[in-house]
């Protein structure tokens, strides 16, 4: 049973889609696994459409999914990622098309074949994993910088307030103290 793995990065401008497509056969399998790892709130509209233009599946505002199906139709299986709810922010959208592709006789295959096929589908899923963990540090790292950013110049801000405050008392309180003589 051989199978496919496909790994892309895209950004998806504000107001627009992406659309993909993978040829199947009946019986052939397909997995997209999806992320959202920059821009706005991390969150995309996702569908997945049928040779004949009939919704699969639709999530609508996710930051990350996963969605498999097994084509029960030949021809060409549409996927799309929308931004078309924001009018400013692009997206960086990282996602991963797994496929098997169905081949007859599966019956008559060694069991020793049948063990590597599965380790294969378990290390494909391990690579999912590693690659969601990678974007999810670089999320994080993102705005823990960020928010080190603003710390720093919320105390540099403080520190000028500080000094400006403490040079208008002495200077306030020096005046009280000094001598004012008349002519």
């Amino acid at each position: 049973m051989p199978s496919f793995v496909r790994a892309h990065m895209i950004e998806v401008p504000a107001a627009k889609k992406e659309c993909f497509f993978e040829d199947l056969h009946v019986n052939d399998k397909m997995t997209v696994t999806y992320q959202v790892g920059g821009g706005g709130h991390l969150d995309i509209d996702f569908w997945l459409t049928s040779p004949d233009g009939h919704a699969l599946h639709k999530d609508l505002k996710k930051s990350t999914g996963t969605v498999s199906i097994t084509a029960e139709k030949d021809g060409r299986h549409e996927y799309c990622f929308s931004n078309q709810m924001s009018t400013v922010i692009d997206k960086l959208v990282s996602f991963n098309v797994h496929g098997v592709i169905f081949v007859d006789g599966d019956d008559t295959i060694a069991p020793i074949e049948r063990e590597i096929r599965a380790l294969a589908g378990g290390l494909l899923s391990v690579k999912d994993e590693q690659e969601y963990i990678v974007v999810r540090e670089r999320t994080h790292r993102n705005t823990a910088e960020s928010t080190n950013e603003r710390v720093k110049w919320w105390s540099v801000a403080q520190f000028v307030i500080l000094f400006v405050v403490v040079a208008w008392q002495v200077y306030y309180l020096k005046s009280f103290f000094e001598v004012k003589r008349a002519f």
